[in-house]
Formats: C-alpha cells, sequence, structure tokens
C-alpha cells in the first residue's frame, strides 16, 4: 500500500527571514481531512571535516531555540536555490577557515519530518588546508578538533543532541570502517 495525502487548502501565516509557516487542509487516502501546520526552510549542509590527524573540526556556538550553547559540525543554509555541495565549501571556510580537496556526498536527510520542510545535505570533507575564518556578521563561534571516535563516544553516551551532527559523525565512522 502506497501512503499519500493531497493538500486540498493553503495559508501562509507566517513569512519570516528563515522560515515561512503555512495551515494547509489535506485529503487522506482515506477520503477524510486533516489539518496540517508547515515550517518550510530552505535546507541547509552539513559537513564533518576531517583531518590527516582522525580529528573533526566542530563549531560551538549558543544557540537560541534551544537555550544552551551547542557542540556541531560546521553548517548552513542554502542561500536562494544555492547548490549544496557549493553551500558546503562555502560554510567550511566561513566557519572554519578550512578548505578541502575531496568532498564525500553522504546524502541527503529531513531533520523532522513531521511539521518541517527542510532537507539537510551532509558531506564528508578530507584532505585539509587551514585558512582564515570569515563569519557573517553576528555568527559567534568557536572551532575545537575532537578526535572522531571521542564523538561517536559522545554520541553513544547522549552528549551530543544535534540530529546532523549525529548522523554525520556516524556516517563518517562507518564510511572509514567500509574503506579499510
Amino acid at each position: 500500500m502506497k501512503f499519500f495525502e493531497k493538500q486540498i487548502e493553503t495559508n501562509t501565516v507566517y513569512e519570516g527571514l528563515i522560515v515561512n509557516v503555512r495551515r494547509d487542509i489535506a485529503e487522506l487516502q482515506n477520503g477524510n481531512r486533516s489539518k496540517r501546520e508547515v515550517v518550510e526552510h530552505p535546507g541547509g549542509v552539513g559537513i564533518v571535516a576531517l583531518t590527516d590527524e582522525g580529528k573533526v573540526l566542530m563549531v560551538r556556538q549558543y544557540r537560541y531555540p534551544m537555550e544552551e550553547e551547542i557542540l556541531e559540525i560546521p553548517a548552513g543554509k542554502l542561500d536562494n536555490d544555492e547548490d549544496p555541495f557549493e553551500c558546503a565549501k562555502r560554510e567550511l571556510s566561513e566557519e572554519t577557515g578550512y578548505t578541502a580537496k575531496t568532498y564525500v556526498d553522504f546524502g541527503a536527510m529531513y531533520p523532522s519530518p513531521g511539521f518541517c520542510k527542510e532537507t539537510l545535505y551532509l558531506y564528508l570533507a578530507l584532505d585539509l588546508t587551514a585558512g582564515e575564518m570569515h563569519l557573517d556578521e553576528n555568527e559567534l563561534l568557536s572551532v575545537e578538533e575532537i578526535d572522531l571516535d571521542e564523538l561517536v563516544e559522545r554520541v553513544m553516551n547522549n552528549q551530543l543532541k544535534d540530529a546532523k551532527t549525529i548522523i554525520g559523525i556516524l556516517k563518517a565512522k562507518e564510511y572509514l570502517r567500509q574503506k579499510r
């Protein structure tokens, strides 16, 4: 059986700087109708940047919605139909100052598909070269280099809470295991 819902009605209730919110009426495959609220986000990227020494470049920053400082992989929002790969290169350079010679596409993920229309694209960045950070205005963060195995332990001990970071770290670990 294939599941589906058909949009019958849509109404934008908020247009913001980063997200829009709409309220829809959807027809279910059984003929019933249901209300749906959708947060529309342009999507983004996350980058697991791995040094030759097996360290991952992590960024520490305060995340206002969660009201706490979070350790996560470098990431950023797609700009106006921007190609995800180009966004990944830009965000890695902006947030860490590093560039990479090699990228591995880890695919796309939906961070919270129950209410948010957002796709995040994950990449592994290898063969890194250090450079100068060039953060956006009001972007305050620090960069830390942490051993990949330590980050896997932190994931398994529930010390990292950011979904893209957890998925990226575990994908990087498995990718490297399979390459051996």
